[in-house]
């Protein structure tokens, strides 16, 4: 009998299968929540540019329409207006800066995932 139960018994994956398993769909698992993250952090960041250029432009638009009128006040008007446009191509910069800076970031961090994992094999 303890033979018959030794040749039914089911074959078990080796508990180094099981534990590298594991941590591949626990990495998996924060891995998804990471990207997520990262992609909203990146669809944030991408919807402050576009609102700062849609500023822009409609500041770009006013400053053209105070030239061509060449009245005093508008052309002092265009000054301050000017002055906001370069601060928005700053604000943009950091933006596109900080974009920049979270996707070498993420793919970092995916490189080191993947060094990982050939290291457990």
């Amino acid at each position: 009998m303890e033979d018959t139960f030794k040749r039914h018994r089911p074959t078990l994956a080796k508990p180094q299968s099981l534990t590298t398993n594991d941590r591949r769909r626990s990495r998996d698992l924060s891995t998804e929540e990471g990207n997520s993250d990262v992609w909203n952090n990146f669809s944030n960041r991408f919807r402050q540019v576009q609102s700062v250029l849609d500023r822009n432009r409609s500041l770009i638009q006013q400053v053209n329409e105070n030239h061509q009128s060449r009245t005093n006040d508008n052309m002092v008007q265009n000054v301050s207006l000017i002055q906001e446009l370069n601060g928005n191509i700053s604000k943009v910069v950091s933006l596109y800066s900080d974009i920049s800076t979270n996707f070498s970031t993420m793919f970092g961090q995916g490189n080191d995932f993947i060094g990982d994992d050939t290291n457990n094999h």
